[in-house]
């Protein structure tokens, strides 16, 4: 039997939804942890982000020199390498112990090693070699000093190609020297930076990740709030799983319809960033990963106890997600496993969609598999937030009756105690 009753009109149906989306907005406006994640983090962080990668590449990257040769030909390999724009050398070290001491200090970040018979293997005709030691711990420094050092090289290469290839005429020269005319053309990111090659990746993903840990925290704090331990409180507008789902879902929308054209309109714009695809085509794409999203969280939200469960779990899987989304790690050297993995996620055909949209130039029609499996999950996610809400409210229910009928018992041994006392 329930406590409420079963039938109603349409109106009340929309006024029940009216209600729950009104409470969800006034939850989230209270509430202080989902209010950074909702508003503070996706307006700050993916400044804060840009703004650190804003000049896509390194310059005057130190490095330290052994140079064993102390030939004409070495110095004039350190001299180019100190010449160009990327790389400035700031000491030398008499051995590759001293220098390996340089980086542990970080007061350099690569090693230029030059051995004894580098000059005399060149003056024989036979290939000379230069040992290019980096530090890995950051991507920008070892693409400097490494595409410096193979500049460099190819450079004296071409040079001593010239002086022994008997040539007569400039041009034969260049011919000798450069059979192959070739021009490097960047696809895809003209500046050659890091920002621009993951960052439009990471502010989907941001996306995704605060709309996650934001609906957690309000499910914590309902959780906490509650006597029991339910998601979903006990009123009579909160009686038919298709208004609590449809309220929240609507109260979280519009939040992330402000801060979705915010990340990637604005953020972009701001920072210079590449952007090819025009609004309707983002809005193609952005309304089923929001739903996505949101109905996402909601399911997620159900397994969260506490508030702090959620951070800890988001935090846990960031990094992850970045990587299976194909954008920092090669799509194809996946495996199948991690890929099937993947697909539980709407961060994987959002940032893949988006990418190849706004950094590659792709149409609607070039997507259309990202943007249907997008709503294929918005779908899913939809039916699955049914199913653990009506969970929920079936056990909301469950306690309000046990509480119910613990306080008629309560009620009926105080009257048989006042009877008792007033026959006395």
């Amino acid at each position: 039997m329930s406590i409420f009753p079963s039938r109603i009109s349409i109106i009340e149906r929309l006024q029940d939804t009216a209600y729950v989306w009104r409470q969800e907005l006034r939850q989230v406006w209270h509430d202080e942890g989902v209010l950074i994640f909702f508003i503070i983090v996706p307006l700050v962080y993916p400044l804060l982000y840009s703004w650190i990668y804003n000049n896509e590449t390194v310059h005057d990257v130190p490095v330290a020199v052994v140079d064993l040769s102390h030939s004409q030909e070495s110095r004039k390999f350190i001299r180019m390498c100190d010449a160009s724009a990327d790389v400035h050398v700031a000491y030398w070290a008499d051995d590759l112990d001293d220098a390996q001491s340089l980086v542990s200090r970080q007061l350099v970040k690569g090693i230029y090693y030059i051995p004894s018979d580098f000059s005399t293997r060149l003056n024989r005709m036979e290939q000379g070699v230069v040992s290019v030691y980096c530090d890995m711990a950051l991507m920008l420094t070892y693409k400097a000093i490494y595409q410096t050092a193979v500049a460099v090289s190819q450079q004296m290469g071409a040079e001593i190609q010239k002086k022994v290839s008997g040539s007569y005429t400039v041009r034969e020269e260049m011919i000798t020297a450069r059979p192959l005319e070739f021009d490097e053309v960047t696809m895809f990111n003209p500046q050659g930076g890091y920002g621009s090659s993951v960052l439009p990746a990471v502010l989907i993903l941001i996306l995704q990740q605060t709309l996650v840990l934001g609906i957690g925290l309000a499910a914590g704090t309902a959780r906490e709030k509650n006597r029991y331990g339910d998601l979903v409180p006990i009123h009579p507008c909160y009686d038919g799983v298709g208004r609590v789902v449809a309220g929240k879902s609507l109260a979280y929308l519009m939040v992330y319809a402000v801060m979705g054209a915010y990340l990637i309109m604005m953020v972009p714009r701001i920072f210079s960033f590449l952007q090819l695809a025009t609004w309707q085509s983002l809005l193609t794409m952005m309304v089923p990963y929001v739903l996505a999203c949101v109905f996402f969280g909601m399911t997620v939200s159900c397994l969260v106890r506490y508030r702090e469960n959620v951070m800890l779990l988001v935090v846990f899987v960031s990094l992850l997600l970045l990587f299976v989304t194909g954008v920092s790690w090669p799509q194809s050297a996946i495996p199948g496993v991690w890929q099937g993995v993947s697909w539980l996620f709407p961060s994987t055909f959002g940032v893949r969609a988006y990418v190849r949209m706004n950094s590659m130039g792709a149409t609607v029609s070039d997507v259309s598999s990202e943007i249907l499996c997008l709503w294929i999950q918005a779908a899913a996610y939809f039916g699955a937030a049914c199913l653990v809400y009506g969970h929920q409210l079936r056990t909301s229910r469950l306690h309000a009756q046990e509480r119910l009928e613990y306080l008629r018992k309560k009620k009926a041994v105080r009257q048989a105690l006042s009877q008792h006392r007033s026959h006395k």
